[in-house]
């Protein structure tokens, strides 16, 4: 399954800053329909995704019926990218992860 979506860098503070683009309502409910076929458990989603010329791969994090994309400062740093900044983001569930 591909996804393209815009969304806006947040930052999630707890023992250490984390930083998330969270997906809107249409592609989380996309997800949301295959999700039993893509979890290795705990309702994360493998994805392979790209912002800009960065492409890594990492997993979905439910939250509150809808899903987080993890950025880590491998992403971030090369592209710059701080809280409140806006992002496009092209994304592959990866549906063989089991």
């Amino acid at each position: 399954m591909d996804l393209a979506f815009a969304g806006h860098v947040i930052e999630w503070r707890g023992p250490s800053p984390y930083y998330f683009v969270p997906l809107p309502e249409e592609q989380s409910a996309d997800i949301n329909e295959v999700a039993s076929q893509a979890t290795y458990g705990w309702g994360v989603i493998p994805v392979e995704a790209r912002i800009g010329e960065v492409a890594f791969a990492t997993s979905l994090f439910p939250k509150d019926g809808g899903y987080l994309l993890p950025l880590k400062n491998a992403v971030r740093r090369p592209l710059d990218l701080t809280p409140g900044d806006e992002v496009t983001v092209e994304l592959t569930v990866r549906l063989d992860s089991r």
